[in-house]
């Protein structure tokens, strides 16, 4: 596989407080990989270096070989970066088929002109894949304020695939989700995301839904990467068992 994200050295204070310590990381094209650390660890902060949100202090992002570093969230999402939230960023007074919509509208060359753009025959020939994908045909009407947070879950990180992204950034996808939700939640996540070659990257605590969706993962703790590699080994590692889960032995 040919990595999509290569980062260089990345450094990020904020006064005394050292979030991102020479962060050099790969990931390759259609990969998965779970981040984790505990909260202050530093996960977040890479995630918005990458995506544009944090300028770093020094070192370099790189999307398939092009310097990203430093520009705006706008044009880092025009490079091919995407992402969600923790809390879904959604029209709460619209619909899934409205939010969408305008998302497709809003990724497309030129932007959305009107509301009557946005229900052209094009973009609804496009709507139907990613409501069945992400299983949001049944909530298709409903009201967002209305739904469930799965389902606004499943919708945010829909709405993030509409620009067709090379790199999906996910913030935590599971938190806020009951327990016995998250398992069906990740499985609608991933066989949406199946058969195509975006990396994803999601932070999550649960190391259940690591062990279980990850392919790899970047512990990090104190602003570094202190484990990369499959989950198992990761989950294993001392310094993981010491900084990160608390696990020993």
């Amino acid at each position: 596989m040919t990595a999509v994200l290569e980062t260089r050295s990345l450094h990020k204070s904020f006064g005394a407080v050292v979030a991102a310590r020479d962060v050099s990381i790969e990931a390759r094209r259609g990969e998965r990989l779970g981040l984790i650390g505990n909260n202050g660890a530093g996960k977040t902060t890479f995630v918005n270096i990458v995506s544009g949100y944090i300028k770093p202090d020094r070192g370099e992002v790189l999307l398939d070989g092009a310097d990203i570093t430093g520009l705006s969230p706008r044009l880092v999402s025009r490079q091919g970066v995407s992402r969600s939230f923790q809390i879904p960023q959604l029209f709460a007074t619209l619909t899934p088929e409205e939010n969408l919509l305008i998302a497709l509208g809003l990724a497309r060359p030129g932007g959305l002109s009107s509301w009557r753009a946005a229900r052209a025959q094009a973009l609804l020939d496009e709507l139907e894949p990613l409501l069945s994908r992400f299983g949001l045909a049944p909530y298709r009407h409903h009201v967002i304020a209305a739904l469930p947070g799965g389902v606004r879950k499943l919708l945010d990180i829909a709405m993030a695939m509409t620009g067709r992204p090379k790199l999906l950034l996910l913030d935590e996808p599971t938190s806020g989700v009951a327990a016995a939700e998250k398992f069906p939640l990740m499985d609608v996540i991933m066989a949406a995301l199946e058969d195509t070659a975006v990396a994803v990257l999601f932070i999550e605590h649960d190391m259940e839904i690591v062990g279980r969706y990850a392919e790899r993962v970047l512990a990090f703790y104190d602003g570094r990467v202190i484990a990369d590699g499959a989950p198992a080994a990761v989950l294993r590692n001392a310094d993981v068992q010491r900084y990160v889960t608390g696990v020993n032995g």
